[in-house]
């Protein structure tokens, strides 16, 4: 095959690849088997192998990385990172309510969501492109943990939208996957893990790329950090973020009040 067909059939792949991934993570559908869909990644990799100088940073192929990092480096955010205070009861939102009835005086409404118990972490792109993932740190301060947050299928590499946004969301592990390693583990005689949250976050701050992309991470954004995509409403970052390329949590409402808010829940 020539260089300029090997160039078009990867950018093709690529396409087809970013597709399905799209359909499987974010509309919860497949079109084709995992079986077919090795076989798409697998033609691809062949090809990138023959045609090193056409592999790019946002190829479906380059999600695990080589070597293991020394240590992860630290990453400023740019608007804090901060973690929400809990609510265990109507009289905690009612309190909570008439204090910002104070700071707010135009009438608002609340947006509900079940919250992922997941590991928080920030996602930069630049031109569409995924430059960054950091942790959430102390808020102010996060660590640079790219490498191992590229081996997760359900972060896309590349936007939809050729958008320079930073997105947030949670890193997280589905009970099933959980349950496999665990079983992997006792019948190794190795002492099981505790919940899945604690190791969706250890499995991100490994120093090996290859350990996470053993685990089967999943990802889901929650918010959409940008000046230029800023909305008036929760709801339509949700929908941003789904057109970029991202699963969101189906599971929401908005509320006019209290009373709709504990229907929800």
């Amino acid at each position: 095959m020539q260089k300029s067909e090997a160039k078009k059939r990867i950018e093709k792949l690529r396409e087809e690849i970013n597709h399905h991934r799209y359909l499987y993570h974010v509309l919860d559908t497949q079109e084709i088997s995992d079986a077919a869909l090795d076989s798409l990644k697998k033609e691809l990799d062949d090809l990138e192998q023959q045609f090193p100088d056409l592999i790019s940073p946002d190829s479906p192929t380059q999600r695990v990385g080589g070597k293991p990092l020394d240590k992860f480096s630290k990453v400023p955010h740019k608007i804090p990172m901060y973690s929400m205070f809990d609510a265990f009861s109507r009289g905690d939102m009612e309190n909570w309510q008439q204090r910002i009835s104070k700071l707010v005086k135009d009438k608002f409404t609340y947006f509900c969501e079940l919250k992922i118990d997941g590991f928080a972490v920030s996602l930069e792109y630049e031109k569409g492109l995924f430059v960054r993932g950091s942790t959430r740190g102390d808020g102010t301060v996060g660590e640079d943990v790219t490498q191992n947050l590229k081996t997760i299928d359900a972060i896309p590499l590349r936007l939809r939208q050729n958008l320079t946004c930073e997105i947030r969301g949670e890193v997280f592990l589905s009970k099933k996957e959980f349950d496999r390693i665990n079983k992997q583990r006792e019948i190794a005689g190795e002492q099981l893990y505790a919940n899945p949250r604690n190791l969706a976050a250890g499995s991100i701050r490994q120093l090996d790329p290859k350990l996470a992309a053993s685990r089967k991470l999943d990802f889901a954004a929650y918010d959409v950090v940008d000046g230029a995509a800023a909305k008036s409403h929760h709801h339509e970052l949700h929908d941003l973020a789904r057109q970029l390329g991202f699963k969101v949590h189906r599971q929401e409402k908005e509320c006019k009040n209290l009373d709709e808010v504990f229907t929800f829940f």
